[in-house]
């Protein structure tokens, strides 16, 4: 009875660690907690990152023209978002870009987050066949088919650039 008991606790603590969206590490650099691994939004609420990212989100102004010619644009496309919390670029780029999905109503389980630490790297092999170089690195797929990427900032705006990889096809 006692070694069902103790399977029943080790298959019940696997399945929460498999569910667990929010892993979070040290960055050895700073010494400071970063997220690393499969993560949600929610996630950003953590007072270490709910700062910045809140301020990046709320700062940001969309082109409300260009987010219009998205309409209809982004029904068969998934995107995955790959990013360190500890990268300015990614505290600027991704906070944005959520604000632009919010606007244009995007279903946020279309949306994968990925958290890498410097070595570009996840909490297991999350990262590893998606080519990454620098963060954050938004990939566009429509029908499992990457169709375009925005890596570390946009060539001319999110909203454009995201523009331009739905439409070019």
């Amino acid at each position: 009875m006692k070694n069902f008991i103790i399977a029943i606790l080790l298959f019940a603590s696997g399945i929460s660690e498999a569910q667990q969206f929010k892993n979070t590490t040290i960055d050895t650099v700073k010494n400071k907690k970063m997220l690393i691994g499969y993560c949600t939004r929610e996630a950003f609420q953590d007072t270490a990152f709910k700062d910045w990212f809140d301020e990046s989100y709320n700062s940001y102004q969309p082109d409300f023209e260009i987010l219009d010619k998205l309409e209809g644009k982004l029904e068969d496309i998934s995107i995955t978002i790959v990013m360190g919390t500890w990268c300015s670029d990614s505290r600027e780029q991704v906070p944005s870009f959520y604000k632009i999905l919010d606007e244009i109503n995007y279903p946020s389980e279309k949306v994968k987050l990925i958290c890498v630490d410097r070595k570009k790297k996840g909490l297991s092999n999350e990262a590893d066949d998606l080519n990454i170089e620098l963060v954050p690195t938004i990939i566009f797929y429509r029908n499992g088919e990457e169709i375009g990427r925005i890596i570390e900032t946009p060539q001319e705006s999110l909203e454009k650039d995201l523009l331009g990889i739905v439409s070019n096809l």
